[in-house]
């Protein structure tokens, strides 16, 4: 699937571009499919917000026990003083997570497929494991700001092996959020971990306070059907979206079952729904 140069790149920056790895079609029926899902979901079952600071990432239970289930996590800026919405259900959603491609067939069948099974393997990934899916809005106006930060961070095994697959959905550009990454950046080690605490809630291990060289950043502006694949250790963002247009896209995000995923990290599964491969 991929050649040996595209696997030196992905190694030397810590990020892989792939133009045009998923058709508009495809693009369009995972769209058209969360469309659906939000539509049904009624916002009095549970109200969370998504807070796109890492920092001060909502550790309520409906979070914490997403791991397993398909659930819905509000833009920060969505609510008016009064707990009411800005403005229409659809159009305040930041992300859907975090057992999509489990749960959903719909995601399930853009999930796992030969191309993405063969890639993963390129990457040394021997017993690969679909660990976590999210389908990200980017909300017009409201779409918020996700800091800098590494998957590793949140998703971490022992020894590494998290693949972040990130799929555009739709174009994206500096104007409504696309990602942001420094280049080689994923060889400065990891800085901090997330993780459960003892008697609820979460809270970060840090090992490493310095703050990141923000302006070796450079934007991966891309199109529809791109397939980004990211380093466990790259540090990457994205900005607030205050253009008119969305900016939705797709994470998939995969790991070794022969590496130790400690029980400490926050998302966890319930023996019902393990972990499965392509």
């Amino acid at each position: 699937m991929l050649a040996a140069t595209q696997i030196a790149c992905y190694e030397r920056e810590g990020f892989l571009i792939l133009p045009n790895f998923v058709d508009k079609h495809a693009c369009d029926r995972l769209r058209a499919r969360a469309e659906e899902l939000v539509r049904d979901f009624d916002p009095q079952d549970s109200v969370s917000i998504f807070s796109t600071q890492e920092q001060t990432r909502s550790s309520d239970e409906y979070f914490l026990e997403s791991g397993d289930k398909i659930r819905f996590f509000f833009e920060e800026n969505a609510f008016l003083p009064d707990g009411n919405l800005r403005q229409p259900k659809a159009q305040s959603i930041n992300k859907i997570g975090h057992a999509l491609h489990d749960l959903d067939p719909v995601f399930a069948k853009f999930s796992r497929t030969p191309d993405l099974e063969s890639l993963v393997s390129d990457l040394g990934i021997a017993e690969p494991r679909l660990l976590q899916s999210m389908y990200i809005f980017k909300q017009p106006k409201i779409g918020g700001e996700v800091t800098c930060h590494q998957d590793a961070t949140f998703l971490y095994t022992k020894p590494l092996s998290l693949i972040g697959l990130w799929f555009a959905l739709e174009d994206a550009t500096i104007e409504n959020g696309c990602l942001w990454a420094i280049p080689a950046g994923h060889t400065r080690g990891l800085k901090s971990r997330f993780l459960r605490a003892e008697g609820g809630g979460t809270r970060f291990e840090v090992f490493d306070s310095t703050s990141w060289p923000e302006d070796d950043l450079q934007p991966l502006e891309v199109k529809q059907g791109t397939l980004i694949i990211l380093h466990p250790l790259l540090p990457h963002l994205s900005r607030e979206n205050r253009s008119p247009r969305s900016r939705h896209a797709y994470t998939l995000h995969v790991i070794d079952a022969a590496a130790h995923y400690p029980k400490e990290n926050w998302l966890q599964r319930s023996e019902g729904l393990p972990l499965r491969g392509f």
